[in-house]
């Protein structure tokens, strides 16, 4: 365990030439010398060659370690004189180096740009805001967290010929394909025909037909043939009582998207309660739902639904609601009422394949009437051509004549050449003569010339002119990097117009420039990219709760759609307003919705829509480590780890990562019986020694959030399947549930710096006081996430020089992501600061 300080030691007397070599043998060479020494470290025989990234990189994690005092040992004699001889002059020596090579290497390569932002660069540019490719493209690789690091996203023959798949399917998107846009369809139907067929999966109660507030056809499961009569008359409405899961298929009859393209749906429809009997009235409040795009299948086995055309919240009285989806060709509208029972199969244990629909709440199951929908499309753009065809063809009409083709081809692939490039840097001739022998060979195999410009267009996207970012050297490249931080995508006009003009390097200019980028449409995208792997959000429908422990959480994907949808609005109110850093884990507030209000056991609010609520006095809420979405993402859906939830925490919040768990060790085991406690399981999991001075680090902090289960709601007691007080019932599927009330939650704990806390509300006061600690942990996610390269050791006096000149305002999110644009990290090699 002594190792990193002696390393530190020998680097410091070669390296650092300042260091003297007898203090060096004093401190090290007991323990760490000759064939015997401990750990295999002989500090004699280390390399102190600086210069060479793999020897710099250890002498860095061996000075960080001596840094923050966790070397040597505690109980060895080590003062506080000799810790700054040994790690001032290493300190010193290590900026040096790294500086150094930051001159002849730069500070980072150059990376590809990972699927997302291939996928919005290709929409922008094409100006098809709907292109869909992403997923053609492989999975990129990550470190750091990220999916942006130059180190891992690495270029394969696998990928290139994915890179080359995507770029054709796109571009054939953009193309015309006729001299008219497709003819709009109008599709309206009611009655009987709002639903494949006369019953639904899930019991009678899951969907009946209604008429004057009665349900018709409704005297058994076992549906009877419609009268003539019943199938003209439009004033029959289909209720709605359950939200989709499988199998499920909820659709209007008889229509199919014929092309691909945008549809404007309108729905006439009233929020109603059900009662025994069959029959309905109005509901006091309303019923969210949203439509999904799907086939129009039996049941959505394999299927890509997806959620389209935003929330709609269904009022008690009748009302027309209108909105817009995109729809691929063959698909269809689904109803997806949000947060209403999921009947599921075999809930009678007696009956195979038998469904239950759950007991009634008081007053009453909510569901949607719908009595009529009409479906327009798909809806022509403003101007045909579209502009993504004059992307590809400018005002081209006819197909030119065969001696004027690679004239007009040599024109076009310039043209597009220069709308495509870079930072608006201009492509060289040879370069493009590479490009135009692809087109040339083309035409002169007598191919079509739309085809033939195909492939030259598709070959440059797929080069490295396109799909390469590199390390900022004039303000193309500034407005490449700012682009791709806060947009995801390549800059706009505004941005090039900048960088033409040579101003991104003025601060005011650049404030500007990022002000604007976070009030427009892209921030979104910056938001999403970076809580979905700074926090992990893209796991959050990883690991579904287990059902024999959590049944309210079963299928209930209105939940979990409003926990990520909390988290977004969170980071970026976090920006957007400017707030404290410290507000990261301490805040008088959340964002929350209906579903959200019960699920954090606060006042009733209404609307799916997320709004800012102060809360309660001494309420353990606010900050990300109480909200839903880290806390499920942190749990693994049967148990809660403080272990996974502690280090978690360390790391992606506080920025001091714990090292990995030693090979051979197992994790620890939930005890789902309820007859031992965690805090019981983690002492017998630290017998070691060795495990114990590490777990020390993050289990403390895990334990502080005991009091929220598996998906962030508060408990008291945790829960098992035999010890402890029984609870039992039926859930929200139909389904039988039980399970026992078991030990009380103990939140307290110390940290390794002991001090101590004794819940939730006093651990995030105790993060919250060191603000400067999380200023500087957001600061190295911005690092990695906007140059592709992890702060270097030579970053480091400018990170702290960021942090000074935020301090005084109590270091405010905003104001630090200004200051980190404005840096030398994010500007280049070339900035003049």
């Amino acid at each position: 365990m002594r190792l990193p300080a002696l390393v530190i030691c020998a680097s410091l007397t070669a390296a650092a030439g300042g260091l003297p070599v007898d203090l060096v043998r004093q401190a090290c060479a007991g323990c760490h010398q000759g064939q015997s020494a401990a750990g295999g470290l002989d500090v004699t025989a280390l390399s102190t060659n600086l210069a060479d990234r793999a020897t710099r990189e250890k002498w860095i994690r061996m000075h960080d370690r001596v840094d923050k005092r966790e070397m040597p040992p505690k109980g060895t004699p080590f003062p506080a004189a000799m810790r700054t001889a040994m790690r001032a002059p290493l300190s010193r020596a290590l900026h040096e180096a790294d500086r150094a090579d930051v001159a002849v290497h730069g500070r980072a390569p150059m990376r590809r740009l990972n699927r997302d932002e291939y996928e919005q660069n290709l929409r922008d540019l094409l100006q098809l805001p709907h292109l869909d490719i992403r997923d053609m493209l492989p999975e990129d690789r990550e470190a750091y967290h990220f999916n942006k690091v130059s180190e891992a996203l690495d270029m394969s023959r696998v990928q290139l010929a994915a890179y080359l798949d995507a770029t054709e399917a796109a571009l054939r998107q953009a193309m015309a394909a006729s001299v008219q846009p497709p003819a709009a369809t109008q599709f309206r139907t009611f009655g009987f025909k709002l639903f494949p067929g006369l019953r639904s999966t899930g019991t009678l109660s899951s969907m009946f037909f209604i008429k004057d507030n009665r349900g018709i056809n409704v005297e058994s499961e076992r549906a009877t043939p419609l009268t003539a009569e019943q199938e003209r008359d439009e004033t029959i409405e289909m209720g709605l009582f359950r939200s989709p899961g499988w199998p499920y298929g909820a659709f209007p009859r008889g229509f199919a998207a014929p092309h691909s393209g945008e549809y404007r749906v309108r729905l006439r429809a009233r929020a109603v309660l059900q009662h025994p009997g069959f029959k309905v009235t109005p509901t006091r409040g309303y019923v969210p739902m949203t439509l999904r795009s799907r086939r129009p299948t039996n049941h959505d086995i394999a299927e890509d639904v997806k959620s389209v055309g935003g929330i709609l919240e269904i009022q008690p009285e009748p009302r027309v609601y209108e909105t817009t989806v995109l729809l691929n060709k063959g698909q269809t509208v689904e109803y997806g009422l949000l947060g209403l029972p999921v009947p599921q199969v075999d809930a009678i244990p007696s009956r195979p394949g038998s469904y239950r629909f759950p007991p009634f709440p008081p007053g009453g199951a909510p569901g949607v009437a719908f009595q009529w929908i009409e479906i327009e499309g798909p809806l022509a753009p403003p101007a045909w051509p579209p502009p993504s065809h004059r992307v590809l063809f400018d005002d081209l009409g006819a197909t030119p004549a065969p001696a004027q083709a690679k004239v007009e081809a040599r024109r076009l692939l310039r043209r597009f050449a220069a709308l495509a490039a870079r930072g608006g840097v201009r492509v060289t001739e040879e370069a493009l003569r590479s490009f135009e022998d692809l087109v040339n060979a083309r035409l002169e195999k007598h191919e079509p010339f739309a085809e033939a410009m195909l492939t030259g267009y598709q070959a440059f996207l797929s080069s490295g002119l396109f799909i390469y970012l590199q390390e900022p050297r004039d303000d193309g490249g500034i407005a490449e990097r700012l682009s791709h931080f806060l947009a995801n995508s390549r800059p706009d006009a505004d941005l090039m117009r900048r960088a033409r003009e040579q101003s991104l390097r003025d601060p005011r200019v650049l404030r500007t420039e990022v002000d604007r980028l976070i009030a427009g449409p892209g921030f979104a995208r910056f938001v999403k990219g970076l809580a979905d792997y700074w926090l992990s959000l893209r796991h959050l429908r990883r690991d579904d709760p287990d059902i024999r422990l959590y049944p309210e959480y079963r299928l209930d994907e209105y939940l979990v759609d409003s926990m990520e949808r909390e988290t977004l609005e969170f980071v970026a109110a976090l920006l957007r307003d400017n707030l404290p850093v410290r507000t990261l884990v301490q805040a008088d507030f959340v964002y929350t919705n209906d579903r959200l209000a019960r699920h954090y056991d606060l006042p009733p609010v209404s609307g799916s829509a997320l709004r800012r609520v102060s809360l309660p006095p001494g309420s353990p809420l606010g900050g990300l480590l109480t909200q839903g979405a880290i806390l499920k993402i942190t749990a693994n859906g049967t148990s809660t780890s403080p272990v996974l939830r502690g280090a978690w925490i360390m790391d992606r919040v506080l920025g001091e990562p714990p090292p990995p768990p030693p090979p051979g060790v197992p994790a620890v085991e939930p005890d789902i019986r309820g007859a031992r406690t965690i805090r019981e399981q983690l002492a017998l999991h630290t017998k070691s020694v060795t495990c114990k001075a590490c777990h020390a680090k993050f289990d403390p902090v895990g334990l502080a959030l005991e009091n929220f289960d598996v998906s962030g709601r508060w408990r008291t007691r945790y829960r098992g399947i035999a010890e402890g007080e029984r609870v039992s019932g039926i859930d929200h599927t139909g389904h039988d549930f039980a399970y026992t009330l078991a030990g009380a939650v103990n939140p307290s704990g110390t940290l390794i710096d002991g001090r101590s806390f004794k819940d939730v509300r006093e651990l995030k006061a105790l993060f919250a006081a060191n603000p400067r600690g999380l200023a500087r942990n957001l600061l190295h996610q911005f690092t990695v996430y906007a140059t592709g390269t992890p702060a270097r050791f030579s970053d480091r006096r400018e990170i702290d020089r960021i942090l000074d000149s935020c301090a005084g305002q109590g270091y405010r999110a905003r104001d630090l992501l200004h200051a980190f644009v404005e840096s030398r990290i994010f500007l280049g090699g070339n900035a003049t600061k």
